[in-house]
């Protein structure tokens, strides 16, 4: 027995020093073990996260991955953040399913609807629909999607609007209509006759072979500011006739026809202002 003993006495003293050995290497090693992960290790693997946000990331720019992950599975065992982590203050990010609109939090500021989508829009467009509701129009009645697929899309008026005229473009339409409330007609006065002369052609051709001043003046000029606007001739005219005329002859148009065509009288020509 004892010589057995001997006999293995060399391997028992080299299987002593390998678990010694042993026992001290994560001593050793353990500041590699440890070691953080940085944004480099991430995007080894989630590249299309990176790219993303390097390329449409708005405000997410400015953090780093393991700001909103500061784990990784299997150690982290849900190292998907809520919205509300960090968004918060706000009426808007009080909502819930975040994901329904902006559909890659990677890329927060593209976003996306259905058809049917009012509601959430209103916590940040109060202007808006403050707008819509003010002046009823065929427009207060729609969602905010059926216009605004996307956000911050701004449709063309054509693509559901015949213009009034041929050569009229999205820029036309803006001069005097405001999609939010379409029905209030409102322009500046650099607003030409060859605008309003697709609705109001009869009044454009009067005034256009007129022999009198009225000619060289824009429609703006009297009908200012709001659409169906129609003056009182004593605004530029004042009253020029004697008093005991005027009480004869109360309407101005009694004598001089329409405005548009004024002192020239056919058969037809209605005796009105």
């Amino acid at each position: 027995m004892a010589q057995r003993f001997v006999r293995h006495m060399p391997i028992i003293i080299l299987a002593s020093i390998l678990v010694l050995g042993l026992a001290e290497l994560p001593v050793a090693q353990g500041s590699v073990q440890s070691a953080p992960l940085t944004v480099a290790d991430c995007a080894k693997c989630h590249a299309g996260p990176s790219a993303a946000i390097a390329a449409d990331g708005g405000g997410h720019k400015t953090i780093t991955c393991l700001d909103c992950h500061p784990g990784h599975r299997p150690e982290s065992k849900n190292n998907i953040p809520s919205c509300g982590q960090c968004h918060t203050g706000k009426p808007h990010f009080d909502l819930k399913g975040c994901l329904g609109c902006h559909r890659n939090p990677h890329t927060p500021l593209k976003v996306s609807f259905g058809y049917n989508v009012t509601d959430p829009c209103l916590t940040c467009h109060t202007a808006q629909i403050k707008q819509l509701r003010e002046n009823p129009s065929k427009h207060a009645k729609l969602n905010c999607s059926s216009c605004h697929n996307l956000h911050r899309v701004v449709p063309l008026c054509v693509q559901c609007h015949k213009p009034h005229a041929a050569t009229m473009t999205q820029a036309d339409c803006r001069k005097c209509h405001q999609a939010h409330m379409p029905s209030v007609v409102t322009y500046g006065n650099d607003i030409p006759n060859k605008e309003c002369a697709p609705c109001h052609q009869k009044a454009v051709s009067l005034l256009g072979a007129s022999t009198s001043k009225h000619k060289s003046l824009t429609c703006v000029t009297c009908h200012a500011g709001k659409h169906k606007a129609v003056p009182a001739c004593q605004s530029c005219h004042g009253v020029p006739h004697p008093a005991a005329m005027v009480a004869k002859f109360p309407t101005c148009g009694e004598c001089h026809a329409i405005a548009h065509d004024l002192n020239h009288w056919s058969e037809g020509t209605p005796k009105t202002d």
